[in-house]
């Protein structure tokens, strides 16, 4: 009753309602498994490719895939899902959640067995498949992603924004929890963890499979209990017309007309992503260098290593998560020293990644991290979305992604010559990323929030 009584007010004065808790749970739920993927993917596609026989200097080359795939996708998905309105797939966001969702599922049980083909170590077939698995995990993954970012733009109102996010912050870090650790778990439940050159280990498999069913379940959660606004009810409560959202939409256009917080935003973004591409690129190899004092990818040491990866990638997860809520806590007017003082914390994790030489001292430069991480995971889609209206909130949400995209290509292509500049050391690009984040927290004193509503 309660609920009706909010919308009933909400549409008399042409703002979104209040929801419920449940509801907003239920928007972000299948989140939960769609971070469970990309985490497997992020977390194990440098151990992948090394074991399938890639040379680390070229390691940048299958990293630019994901974040290419994003940079056309999520705009795509953004402007035809703004047009879209099919109540019998779900409405506007959520058929192509669906669509996201199966084709993900089936390259996740194609990735990791790349090696089991039969293309023989280091050979060109190997890769190139490992490759194009890859792209299309994460066109599917980006698919599956961007409708949850944009039924909270859809669907929440701005007291609430901050308080959804923090939930979808919630679940993306569960998820990459459950995603790292898995593989360790496996191992100790004594599912081989290693096995022929160039084939990737069981544990690395079955891990993908669970992070499959995971993300079918998940998924369905949010798309049987979710219902989105139709375009008539959409455009009252945003305060817009019902064309607002079926004409126009260039990108060119829109970008043009993007409010500055978007763009001060994206220049924190470019430098947070590019570190963090090169944390994904080189942690495991970095790790085993100077853990486990070894750089061949066949050895029981750099797969034992890469296992730890996986802990610490979860002990970021754990540190993002609590942190988040206590970034939720901050007033407004001091998100941006929440904002600077998380990305500094970061950068001190990187950088401290260089000198450390035993497994159990790198907890703490992961927490560091996971620091950076619930920053990066709270504050720009808040800033961003309060800025805007509801006319095509889905387009420039998939134009924002950009700001995630852009840096990691960026990142990637820099590699090429950055790697061996710097001596050809995977630990050595962990200095290069916390100063790269130090300039990130830096630029956020360019932000000057402002909102829509």
């Amino acid at each position: 009753m309660a609920e009706a009584s909010s919308a009933a007010a909400a549409k008399a004065h042409n703002r979104l309602p209040k929801l419920p808790a449940s509801t907003i749970w239920m928007i972000n739920f299948g989140f939960l498994g769609v971070q469970t993927a990309f985490t497997l993917q992020s977390s194990q596609m440098s151990r992948i490719f090394q074991t399938l026989g890639a040379d680390p200097n070229s390691l940048g080359w299958f990293f630019i895939l994901p974040p290419l795939a994003g940079l056309v996708v999520q705009p795509i998905v953004g402007y035809y899902s703004d047009r879209t309105w099919a109540p019998k797939f779900g409405g506007r966001r959520l058929p192509y959640l669906l669509l996201g969702t199966i084709i993900a599922v089936i390259v996740m049980f194609l990735l990791p067995n790349s090696g089991s083909l039969g293309f023989g170590y280091a050979s060109v077939a190997a890769l190139l498949f490992g490759a194009v698995t890859v792209a299309f995990l994460d066109l599917s993954s980006n698919v599956a992603m961007q409708p949850f970012k944009m039924m909270v733009g859809d669907m929440v109102n701005d007291d609430q924004k901050s308080y959804a996010y923090g939930i979808q912050s919630f679940l993306s870090n569960t998820g990459a929890v459950v995603a790292a650790v898995l593989p360790f778990l496996f191992a100790l439940m004594s599912i081989r963890n290693t096995a022929a050159r160039g084939v990737v280990p069981d544990t690395v498999k079955v891990a993908f499979y669970v992070g499959a069913a995971l993300l079918i379940i998940t998924s369905l959660f949010t798309i049987f209990r979710v219902k989105e606004y139709d375009p008539d009810t959409y455009a009252l409560y945003h305060g817009i017309d019902k064309e607002d959202n079926t004409s126009g939409g260039n990108w060119w256009t829109l970008l043009k007309s993007a409010p500055k917080v978007f763009w001060t935003v994206t220049l924190v973004q470019f430098f947070c992503w590019v570190a963090f591409q090169y944390l994904w690129t080189y942690s495991v190899g970095a790790i085993a260098l100077n853990v486990w004092h070894t750089t061949d990818p066949a050895s029981h040491a750099y797969q034992t290593a890469a296992n730890w990866y996986g802990v610490l990638a979860a002990v970021q997860s754990i540190a993002a998560v609590v942190w988040s809520y206590a970034l939720a806590k901050l007033p407004n007017r001091l998100h941006k020293l929440g904002y600077a003082g998380s990305l500094g914390l970061g950068a001190l994790g990187f950088i401290s990644v260089f000198f450390i030489h035993d497994k159990n001292l790198l907890i703490l430069s992961f927490v560091l991290v996971g620091i950076a991480w619930a920053a990066m995971n709270t504050y720009p889609l808040t800033m961003v979305t309060n800025a805007l209206s509801g006319a095509h909130m889905g387009t420039y949400l998939g134009l924002f992604n950009g700001s995630i995209c852009l840096p990691q290509i960026v990142a990637s292509l820099a590699s090429f010559s950055l790697y061996p500049l710097l001596g050809g050391r995977q630990v050595n690009m962990f200095l290069l990323a916390g100063l790269i984040m130090v300039i990130g927290a830096l630029s956020v004193g360019s932000i000057k929030e402002t909102y829509k509503a």
